[in-house]
């Protein structure tokens, strides 16, 4: 990398509170909120200025990424990848919350279902499909949380949302009616109900088990720390994979002016957002489409 202009450095300083900034890429454990993880790493940290880019279940486990400091700014384009989840599906129970935690609401003999009627099933929900969330999760509906809801009884009507599955891969177990799942999936699509859609297409019901994320776009487990021994990764790691474009001093400098541009000044194109970054290879700023120009979506220097 080279070394930083001087007037960009000069943007870089102005303003600037001291803390850390950065990407973290956490493995939650099993009986931890996300808040609860946040909170948590707010103290390893040192600073207020931490979120989160994708709420996982209390139950579940694995990837959930944070933003840290000027970092919070880039979560929802992070919130927007997508997801791969392994989890295990319980045929013949239905549960309140469709997944292990809940009361058991109904039961099926589904003792003659076989793998391969488990796989065609599982086909059918590829692609683009509708999903109504579920009652236990934490969409908004006139101002209240339906798992606020649903805690005291209650149940509301939900509109079903478009979401994607790319893959639902099923895989047999050495238990009879238990089957292990791998899906990989759009931002916003519920596992618990795929689980529980698919029981009813096999005739039946089902529920999830033992759901892990095991990554969200290029962030993978693998990676991932525990919130006590935080890795934080450049700001410019929350675009890792994606085009960018690197500027020279002269453009940096209307960028940390936040100044709307031509896409060739800029030296960009296609449908954004679009990071861009200073000569050290430091990210800036994001930018989006404007018509036929470029506008700051998020600037971080300046």
């Amino acid at each position: 990398m080279g070394r930083m202009a001087p007037r960009l450095g000069r943007y870089l300083m102005s303003g600037r509170q001291p803390g850390p900034d950065g990407i973290a890429v956490v493995d939650k454990e099993a009986g931890w909120t996300s808040h609860d993880v946040v909170a948590k790493a707010r103290g390893v940290l040192g600073t207020r200025k931490v979120g989160h880019s994708g709420t996982l279940d209390p139950d579940a486990t694995g990837v959930l990424v944070l933003g840290v400091g000027r970092a919070t700014r880039l979560l929802r384009f992070l919130t927007l990848l997508p997801k791969i989840y392994r989890c295990q599906i319980l045929l013949g129970t239905e549960t309140s919350t469709l997944d292990a935690s809940g009361e058991v609401v109904a039961e099926h003999d589904m003792s003659t279902v076989r793998l391969d009627q488990v796989e065609d099933a599982a086909k059918g929900f590829v692609g683009d499909i509708s999903q109504v969330p579920p009652m236990v999760s934490a969409i908004k509906v006139e101002g209240r949380r339906l798992y606020e809801i649903a805690r005291e009884g209650g149940e509301v009507e939900r509109a079903a949302r478009p979401v994607t599955v790319y893959r639902f891969d099923i895989t047999g177990t050495d238990d009879p009616g238990v089957y292990e799942a791998v899906v990989e999936c759009s931002a916003g699509t519920y596992v618990r109900s795929l689980a529980a859609d698919l029981g009813t297409a096999l005739g039946g019901g089902a529920h999830l088990d033992g759901l892990r994320r095991l990554s969200v776009g290029p962030f993978s487990d693998a990676e991932a720390t525990s919130v006590e021994k935080i890795d934080l990764l450049p700001m410019a790691e929350a675009f890792r994979g994606r085009e960018g474009v690197l500027v020279d001093e002269d453009v940096a400098g209307d960028v940390a002016h936040g100044k709307v541009m031509d896409l060739g000044r800029l030296g960009v194109a296609g449908n954004g957002p679009w990071p861009v970054h200073a000569t050290d290879g430091s990210l800036i700023a994001v930018y989006e489409p404007h018509g036929e120009r470029a506008k700051p979506a998020v600037v971080l220097v300046g």
